[in-house]
């Protein structure tokens, strides 16, 4: 039996791939945290197979029902919300007009050329008109989308043109204190780090790191682990390869002698600051489920992977087209890039390309948040007149 629908506001998010349902729950996520009483439910389509959790979502309710079946109406009867965000095609007809007839407000975001409806019969009237028109603001990457939609007569403010709809993020924070400190120490010493890098990872980041000193002696490597408790075990291996270690948690003094730090990964912020090349760790193995690679993007680190990506896949395949991040299949290429980054000048071109790649995302998300919020306000606003 499904719960009842909770009392105030209620975001309904539907996503037609999981690239765009992690997106759409990021935003889901920064709303509640502005709006702390909305409720946040989730849909997606029936051909998606297994999708993440959502942290942004209260309910994460599975595929939608097909269009005008009793179960499609039962979902709109049953929670009523007060706006939906429809990210890409696979529009219901059906629905919209219930919608419509309910006064549900919408948002179209990310529709592509590939998935407009198309015209049955030439000779028909174009009824994608009707469809647009039920929502208060297309969003479309699409040049072509966009221009189809003026030609429809809708609106100018009605579509608009806008950068992809991708997963974003809010950079962690560090101790500014530890950052000048550690920037001081390490002077002009090459850095690079392994974030959440899991144990059986080790031997290759060890042997990726030996062949990286054979040209670049002072460089220093930082492994911030998934799991802290591997510390002492992680230690162990490192030790038995020959290398020197400090454990920057249990207050090992990092000198000059230092070749690999070890820490957990609750100080990311701080290491992403301070190494200009960044592994994202559990990736390693094609099994492994990957990184969002935003993070350490944001704040100036060119970002290597290995080929476990999970549900990232899609925004490693956008970043890899702008050459933002790389991917590296063993120690021996891992060490390669390692040493080719170690260059300035070779680094930086990365990290512009991550950083305008996380910006362009950025822009987007804030557009849509402050366009979910004016539509909820003026709603509060109606609903307090009424």
């Amino acid at each position: 039996m499904s719960p009842p629908r909770p009392a105030g506001e209620v975001l309904w998010l539907h996503a037609t791939n999981v690239e765009r349902l992690m997106a759409l729950c990021d935003i889901g996520q920064r709303l509640k945290a502005m709006r702390p009483d909305l409720v946040v439910l989730c849909t997606w389509e029936a051909d998606m197979g297994e999708v993440p959790g959502g942290e942004g979502c209260d309910y994460m309710l599975g595929p939608l029902p097909a269009d005008q079946t009793n179960e499609s109406r039962a979902f709109l009867s049953q929670w009523r919300p007060d706006l939906c965000l429809w990210a890409g095609g696979n529009l219901r007809r059906g629905l919209l007009r219930q919608m419509r007839e309910q006064g549900v407000s919408a948002l179209l975001v990310d529709i592509l050329e590939s998935e407009l409806p198309a015209r049955r019969l030439r000779w028909l009237p174009d009824q994608r008109h009707r469809i647009f028109s039920g929502f208060e603001a297309v969003f479309t990457p699409s040049k072509s989308v966009h221009n189809q939609l003026l030609r429809s007569q809708l609106s100018v403010e009605q579509v608009q043109l806008t950068s992809r709809l991708r997963l974003s993020t809010v950079p962690p924070g560090c101790n500014h204190e530890d950052l000048g400190a550690l920037q001081q120490d390490l002077g002009s010493r090459p850095v690079w780090l392994a974030a959440q890098a899991q144990l059986q990872e080790m031997p290759a980041l060890i042997e990726a790191h030996r062949t990286a000193l054979r040209l670049l002696h002072r460089m220093l490597l930082v492994i911030a682990l998934d799991d802290p408790e591997c510390r002492g075990r992680a230690r162990n291996l490192i030790q038995a390869s020959g290398l020197q270690c400090a454990d920057w948690d249990a207050g090992d003094e990092l000198n000059d002698y230092t070749q690999i730090l070890i820490t957990d990964s609750a100080s990311l912020g701080l290491w992403y600051r301070l190494a200009p090349v960044t592994l994202l760790g559990s990736s390693l193995a094609q099994d492994m489920p990957g990184q969002n690679p935003l993070d350490a993007l944001a704040l100036g680190s060119v970002v290597l992977h290995g080929p476990g990506q999970g549900h990232h896949r899609a925004i490693y395949d956008q970043l890899a087209a702008l050459k933002a991040t790389k991917q590296v299949d063993n120690a021996q290429g891992l060490a390669e890039m390692v040493i080719h980054l170690s260059a300035p000048d070779m680094a930086a071109k990365r990290a512009l390309a991550g950083w305008n790649a996380v910006t362009d995302g950025a822009e987007m998300t804030d557009q849509l948040i402050d366009r979910v919020q004016d539509i909820l306000d003026l709603r509060e606003d109606q609903n307090a007149t009424s």
